[in-house]
């Protein structure tokens, strides 16, 4: 590890990782660092298809055709009375390659990613902390880091990324966090073996499903190794106050969705259960001087419809444009290293606004739909991630007159 770099990269999830690989395979010296040990758990396992794009970039995309990944072809709600909706095939809103996509063990996908890094030129270092940021007032100048060895260094660099995840270490320090009052929800999770999986085409399917109160959903994720991933999301007071433990609230609402309870019925649980909290926030301030953040870091949107990972991946690759020339240009200005967030704020708002509507009481997707079949193809552009471009955002034009309606 040198004593200076022109980019220092906090945090080897798939948003670091993405910018690393960019920034260095451009010739700019960068140090991609992470706390953990590489590979490490991490929730999050389902991937939008539009990932394709980045991961094309990055170079991996033969890795992920011939890995052990569940490719993933569509997507199924599941109404509280436990109708199910017909699939949603991406193949048939777009008929090309990239509309089939992964579900993904974290773990495995991130660690390629990790060691894509290093092939394209990343001096990356896993077990290795950063106590704090390097600077005066809002402007960035290096890291302060205990290695795995435990030895604390500074390292300088002209410009650091956060791609801390929702540790959001500039942001927190900065007070650039902020919570979305209407979404304070939790998660509960485990990883069940032998679950019920639909044949054919949709094997690979994202399912989601209201339980029967419609307080709650689950996800049910199916992944290599005859593993599912189950998770139900609620309101952060029903599921964590005063309930009992995680799996007591687990069973709870499994419980209260036949759904789920049907797909489980042959399987075992493999895992603990896993919570995570109050999840949904934005930034105030992506860029400043010599910083900027990216992927979980700079925002996290609700994971209803999968979208952690592909913003992950497309704020890394964005981000690396404008670093790229942001160093060759000696500009480190906050509005030359912040000038993707605009669009991406941009893009991703339509996720955030299908998002609220998942969530406001009665919305039915399916009914709306019946309503304004001309929508079908804005919402596959959703559900699959397209939406930095094209017109899925036309959906909202009768959506949110809908919406007025049921209040």
């Amino acid at each position: 590890m040198q004593n200076h770099y022109d980019c220092i990269v906090v945090g080897a999830g798939p948003a670091g990782s993405t910018v690393a690989t960019l920034v260095a395979e451009a010739g700019i010296e960068t140090l991609l660092l992470e706390r953990e040990a590489i590979p490490r758990f991490h929730v999050g396992e389902s991937l939008m298809p539009e990932t394709y794009w980045t991961l094309q970039r990055l170079g991996v995309l033969e890795r992920m055709k011939s890995s052990q990944f569940v490719p993933k072809k569509s997507v199924q709600f599941v109404s509280a009375d436990g109708r199910e909706s017909q699939p949603f095939f991406f193949r048939d809103h777009d008929p090309r390659e990239c509309s089939q996509t992964w579900q993904v063990e974290r773990a495995d996908f991130d660690h390629m990613l990790f060691v894509n890094a290093s092939e394209k030129g990343a001096d990356c270092h896993d077990s290795t902390r950063v106590i704090d940021i390097l600077g005066e007032q809002n402007c960035a100048r290096g890291v302060r880091l205990q290695t795995a060895t435990g030895q604390r260094r500074e390292i300088t660099s002209r410009l650091v990324v956060d791609a801390t995840g929702q540790q959001a270490l500039i942001a927190s320090k900065l007070g650039l966090r902020k919570n979305n009052p209407k979404l304070r929800k939790a998660a509960i999770w485990s990883y069940f073996q032998g679950g019920r999986r639909d044949e054919g085409e949709n094997a690979g399917a994202t399912v989601i499903l209201h339980t029967r109160s419609k307080q709650t959903w689950f996800w049910y994720i199916p992944l290599s190794r005859n593993i599912i991933s189950v998770g139900v999301v609620g309101d952060n007071d029903l599921l964590l106050s005063g309930r009992g433990s995680a799996e007591q609230v687990f069973q709870q609402e499994l419980a209260n969705c036949s759904g789920v309870t049907e797909r489980l019925e042959q399987a075992q649980r493999v895992d603990n259960f896993h919570i995570a909290k109050e999840f949904s926030y934005t930034t105030t301030q992506q860029a400043g001087e010599g910083w900027i953040l990216i992927g979980d870091a700079m925002g996290f949107v609700d994971p209803i419809y999968s979208s952690g990972v592909f913003f992950a991946l497309k704020s890394g690759e964005l981000a690396a444009d404008c670093i790229v020339q942001a160093i060759r240009s000696g500009d480190l200005s906050a509005s030359q290293l912040g000038r993707w967030t605009g669009p991406f704020n941009e893009g991703t708002r339509w996720i955030r606004k299908l998002v609220d509507a998942f969530y406001t009481e009665p919305f039915s997707m399916g009914q709306f739909m019946k309503m304004h079949p001309q929508h079908r193809g804005n919402l596959t552009d959703l559900l699959i991630g397209r939406i930095f471009e094209g017109s899925a955002g036309e959906l909202f034009d009768d959506l949110d007159v809908w919406l007025e309606g049921l209040d």
